[in-house]
């Protein structure tokens, strides 16, 4: 495929996007930007949260696993199921008593504004980087396929990227998103259902047979009990995995925000519920898909590993009919996720840090969104930009899930603490027990690996939002 016909592609998926914004954009103002003026039907939003869950990297890293980890991931999205439980029954229940915008105002009426403000922090600093390093992976494949021919720069490429996300979200925000997300949830499954048709065909198996191939494979290996020391052994990730649920779905503006704009809590739980099982048989066919293209390298003698492995096959080996779906399935998975990240890190900017909704009349609140929007563009183009200096191997979502164990982990201890205790604490100390909490957490996972090979892997979120907790007890003052 030439220059000319990719570059027309992604026009015209961008024109769509921006069509949309169109129309969901007439009579739009901070409400319809932040919650969709609690409109949105909840199927929609379900759907569109798959696509945002999922992102580029899961598309990209999660096939390349395979070779290296089978399917132990598995483990890790059967503990998300009892984390999206825990969010539907207890989490939002007390969002939508609370009728929030920004989730993490619940941490001032509870403990105080310095709380409210440390909760706020770690989300932007875990947004801003898992967003980064999602965008990262999608900017680099796009410039070994396309813009490295054209003589377009790396930093070319990310501006122009994170600048189109802004076009077709400025104006109305959340209430985009949901139906943006929709379109590009569908056309990532469809990509990949393509993608699992031509590869099993290559290889001689018949459609009807093409999950008891998976089952029967060696590399579909699901459970391990064997070394509790591993990384990969069951209750290490099927924990973590209900953990890393409940902090980076139920704690995280981001995915909370989408299912705030459901029009009651009985909506948002059906929404839930459902993404949850939708989720779940997901994921399992992108591991399948993970393990047919690494049969179909193998076979072939193709040195492509890791996050290489679906890029490289799909340009190269299997077809114009699979790269132009791969393509589109790859900027359907990054922007699903990136273009409600930016919307939530302007909300939560423009509530939580800058109080917008205290402070100004509803003019001036829009001006300043609106200049917000801008600025965390900008701040996103930076940091994938300086990304592309420091990672050098390993799979990216790997990366990405172990940095938000020491991001997101004070959140846990902090709402672990708000919700199952009843005292009170000296808020003004809170952003130390924060910011200690993941500096002891690495400190005991460093020397762990080292002393007694205990690799803590996913679980330092776990570690981390003890030790919040425990900070916590140390600076309470009464009960209520």
């Amino acid at each position: 495929m030439n220059s000319t016909t990719i570059i027309i592609l992604i026009l015209s998926y961008f024109a769509i996007l921006i069509l949309i914004s169109f129309l969901t954009g007439k009579k739009s103002d901070n409400n319809t930007f932040f919650k969709a003026n609690q409109q949105a039907p909840w199927y929609v939003v379900a759907f569109g949260m798959i696509g945002a869950s999922l992102s580029g990297v899961t598309f990209i890293s999660i096939p390349g696993w395979i070779e290296s980890s089978q399917f132990s991931y598995m483990q890790v999205v059967l503990g998300y199921i009892v984390g999206y439980i825990v969010i539907g029954t207890v989490l939002l229940p007390l969002y939508y008593k609370l009728n929030l915008t920004s989730i993490y105002t619940y941490l001032e009426e509870r403990f105080g504004n310095a709380s409210y403000k440390t909760g706020a922090s770690f989300f932007l600093i875990s947004r801003v980087v898992g967003t980064s390093f999602r965008l990262f992976l999608v900017a680099n494949v796009l410039q070994v396929i396309l813009f490295d021919d054209l003589g377009i720069q790396f930093w070319q490429t990310v501006t122009l990227t994170v600048f189109l996300i802004w076009l077709y979200t400025f104006k109305s925000g959340i209430k985009t998103i949901i139906w943006t997300d929709t379109l590009q949830t569908l056309f990532m499954l469809i990509a990949i259902g393509v993608t699992i048709f031509y590869v099993s065909d290559d290889l001689g198996i018949s459609s009807g047979n093409i999950l008891g191939y998976v089952l029967d494979s060696d590399l579909s290996k699901t459970f391990f009990f064997d070394d509790f020391k591993s990384s990969n052994y069951f209750w290490k990730q099927f924990i973590s995995g209900a953990f890393i649920a409940i902090a980076m779905t139920g704690l995280d503006q981001d995915m909370m925000q989408k299912n705030l704009t459901c029009k009651s809590l009985k909506d948002a739980q059906k929404n839930m519920f459902w993404f949850t099982i939708v989720l779940t048989l997901v994921n399992f066919v992108i591991l399948s898909l993970g393990l047919l293209l690494t049969v179909y390298a193998q076979q072939n003698g193709i040195d492509a590993h890791r996050d290489e492995l679906f890029p490289v096959l799909a340009k190269e080996y299997l077809g114009i009919g699979v790269f132009v779906f791969f393509l589109i399935g790859l900027i359907a998975a990054a922007y699903s996720s990136a273009d409600s990240t930016l919307t939530a890190l302007t909300t939560s900017f423009s509530i939580d840090i800058l109080d917008i909704e205290k402070k100004y009349d509803v003019a001036k609140q829009i001006a300043i969104r609106k200049r917000m929007h801008i600025i965390i563009s900008f701040v996103l183009i930076f940091v994938i930009i300086s990304f592309k200096y420091l990672i050098k191997d390993e799979s990216v979502i790997a990366k990405l899930l172990l940095f938000a164990g020491y991001t997101y982990g004070p959140l846990l201890g902090l709402y672990a603490f708000g919700l199952f205790t009843t005292w009170q604490i000296k808020d003004k100390l809170v952003p130390i027990i924060a910011i200690l909490s993941p500096i002891l957490s690495y400190i005991i996972s460093f020397n762990s690996l080292k002393w007694f090979g205990f690799d803590f892997d996913f679980f330092i979120l776990i570690l981390n939002g003890s030790l919040t907790f425990f900070g916590l007890i140390l600076i309470r003052t009464k009960h209520h």
